[in-house]
């Protein structure tokens, strides 16, 4: 029987309504292809594997997405909108 993942607690909301995670996950998203690069910010990948967070919609197909900054370990995400 596949074993149940446990969700990814350690997302933080910033003041700016953005949200952090630690750089180690950041990069595990970039590594397996969740997130890609498009166009000088960050799309999820619907056809490669999230890890599962507790906010499910934390990174929804089509948003967008830009690294705010990087602090203290963590990268610091904010969606964005482009018309």
């Amino acid at each position: 029987m596949a074993e149940e993942q446990e969700p990814f607690a350690d997302v933080r909301a910033e003041p700016d309504g953005g949200f952090s995670l630690p750089e180690l996950k950041w990069r595990e998203l970039l590594f397996v292809g969740a997130l890609r690069a498009r166009d000088g910010a960050y799309a999820r990948d619907p056809a490669r594997p999230l890890p599962p967070f507790r906010d499910r919609d934390l990174f929804p197909v089509g948003a967008l997405f830009e690294v705010a900054g990087r602090a203290d370990g963590r990268v610091v995400l904010r969606r964005i909108e482009r018309l």
